[in-house]
């Protein structure tokens, strides 16, 4: 019996899988990324003034064949996912706890969000140099930027999505002898997840665009050091591919948060 389940639930997740692969939004979106790399090519071709010098789709994959097989490549790659997810983590860990305390208690907000309000509007590249000082080693600085990068959308969120829950909900729960505890698990919590995986996911993007600039400035390590050592050198293929590897490995990150989110609130899955 149990053997069969176990082959029923899998029969089932390879059918999800292969009905989310082969669904007409993934085709679109192949067609869409078909389309752009042709534009490209013809306008690399035909020299329109709006493209400029960048290299057509051709070259940029004529060199990737060459360094695809390099092991500084992929160390590069592993090297910023490394650098992105501390620093998101370390923001999650540390944002969310607080945004929740500051959705839920009046004073507790009053208190710190003006603090937080003075600081988020200063841009995490602004902080590098600070960073590059204050910390021991060029990784805690560059750990920190990102940790900022993510940090203060997810405490905003978090505010938001608390603030936005119905008094009413609270009010009858509190009439019907509900604890506080037993509040937040069942009516703060849920409401606020939508608003929170929402801020992670927008985090991660930034997080991106600070450790990329963080790398070029900071370190010597990293696709955004990749990016800007091959602009140094001239050599604008490989100055797509790092753009490009940057998009992809944005997208995988973030895309990862949305599965997560979806898993975790399934009752928005409404379309």
């Amino acid at each position: 019996m149990v053997t069969q389940k176990n082959t029923l639930s899998g029969w089932i997740s390879l059918r999800k899988a292969r009905k989310a692969v082969l669904s007409k939004t993934t085709y679109r979106g192949i067609t869409a990324i078909i389309i752009f790399f042709i534009c490209w090519e013809v306008s690399s071709r035909l020299n329109f003034p709006v493209v400029g010098q960048i290299p057509p789709p051709s070259s940029v994959f004529s060199a990737m064949r060459k360094i695809i097989g390099s092991p500084d490549f992929w160390g590069s790659w592993l090297v910023s996912f490394k650098r992105v997810f501390a620093g998101f983590i370390v923001a999650q860990i540390i944002g969310i706890p607080l945004g929740l305390l500051m959705g839920i208690n009046r004073v507790f907000r009053d208190l710190t969000f003006p603090a937080i309000e003075i600081l988020r509007p200063i841009p995490p590249l602004a902080w590098v140099p600070a960073a590059v000082i204050f910390w021991p080693t060029a990784e805690m600085s560059i750990t920190f930027v990102t940790f900022l990068g993510a940090f203060f959308t997810v405490v905003l969120n978090i505010i938001g999505g608390a603030k936005s829950i119905d008094v009413r909900y609270i009010r009858a729960a509190h009439s019907l002898g509900s604890r506080r505890r037993d509040i937040f698990l069942r009516i703060v919590l849920p409401a606020t997840l939508p608003s929170m995986f929402v801020g992670m996911a927008v985090g991660m993007g930034i997080t991106w665009e600070v450790v990329v600039a963080a790398e070029m400035i900071a370190s010597r390590s990293g696709l955004g050091f990749l990016t800007w050592q091959a602009y140094v050198a001239g050599n604008y293929p490989v100055i797509v591919i790092g753009m490009i590897s940057i998009g992809i490995a944005g997208f995988l990150s973030s895309t990862l948060l949305r599965v997560i989110g979806r898993r975790v609130t399934p009752w928005l899955k409404v379309i």
